[in-house]
């Protein structure tokens, strides 16, 4: 889409998941090596593909703030954040679009709905594709049980709302569902298993990549 894309291979952990687990100390290290890397590597935008990851990046401004050597800096990093399918939009379609012939339901991630605010941008790539029939999940904004680690501390709970989800998942009859966030696939594509069903799950990002013509 026009963009040279840099991957640091030092690059680390981006400490969501300390963070998640109240282990905040190790969630600053990991902010403030991440913050590095990207500085080194002089990029102009850091597009992130989890949203997870995306949500915590975002908030190294204010995980940074009782730091007085990396606060600024932190939330300097922070506001050059994007996530993969925000930045597509802001950038606009330049590669030709082929034909997918593919029904995908589309979740939304809390992490990515909630966190970030980031609701149309996913659901415009995907309608961009020319073939495929893009099919709206029941209750966008409820949680499917993922959370970060909540389906370790509230599997019970967690079971629960994973059930929920892959049943609205199934009701819309589609062969692919579509998410941007790691853990959302794995809680709603063990739900399916466990009704007996299987519906390919696939990154945004991957369906988009079907779609693309250099």
């Amino acid at each position: 889409e026009g963009c040279e894309v840099r991957t640091p291979a030092a690059q680390g952990c981006c400490g969501a998941l300390s963070a998640h687990a109240g282990r905040t100390e190790e969630a600053r290290r990991l902010a403030r090596d991440l913050i590095r890397v990207f500085e080194d590597a002089g990029t102009d935008v850091v597009v992130v593909n989890a949203a997870g990851c995306g949500a915590a990046i975002k908030e190294y401004g204010h995980l940074l703030a009782d730091d007085p050597a990396w606060a600024a800096r932190a939330a300097r990093f922070a506001a050059g954040v994007r996530d993969a399918s925000e930045w597509l939009v802001e950038l606009g379609p330049r590669a030709t679009r082929v034909p997918v012939e593919l029904s995908v339901a589309y979740q939304d991630a809390c992490h990515l709905r909630n966190g970030q605010g980031v609701v149309t941008q996913p659901r415009a790539l995907l309608s961009g594709i020319p073939g495929l029939d893009l099919r709206e999940v029941a209750e966008p904004g409820v949680c499917c049980g993922s959370a970060g680690i909540y389906n370790l501390l509230q599997p019970g709970t967690a079971s629960r709302l994973g059930r929920r989800k892959a049943e609205h998942v199934r009701a819309t009859g589609a062969e692919v569902l579509a998410t941007a966030n790691p853990g959302c696939a794995m809680q709603i594509r063990q739900a399916l298993r466990g009704s007996g069903q299987e519906v390919r799950v696939m990154h945004v990002m991957e369906l988009l990549a079907l779609g693309l013509r250099e």
